[in-house]
């Protein structure tokens, strides 16, 4: 089992997080997630999990890594963190 750390742009609520937490676990290999609102960071454990796989679909989420945010991810992070809150 390994476990990843990525530092995030754009985690603002309760909304973010469960978004983050049930895009992530829909991945192959993810047997936990964790999302730190505060720090910004999400830790992902499981089988042979890569990196930089779980950046991308963060990067599609919204959520791009530390140093990466831009307009789109600030909008893009909106819209699913909207989605969520009204699901």
């Amino acid at each position: 089992m390994v476990t990843h750390q990525i530092f995030v742009e754009n985690i603002k609520c309760d909304g973010c997080v469960a978004s983050i937490k049930e895009n992530l676990q829909q991945m192959k290999g993810v047997t936990a997630v964790e999302v730190y609102k505060g720090e910004q960071k999400v830790c992902v454990s499981g089988i042979t999990l890569e990196k930089q796989e779980l950046v991308k679909k963060l990067a599609e989420l919204g959520y791009p890594e530390k140093g990466e945010n831009n307009f789109f991810s600030k909008a893009k992070s909106f819209v699913t963190c909207t989605v969520e809150k009204f699901s």
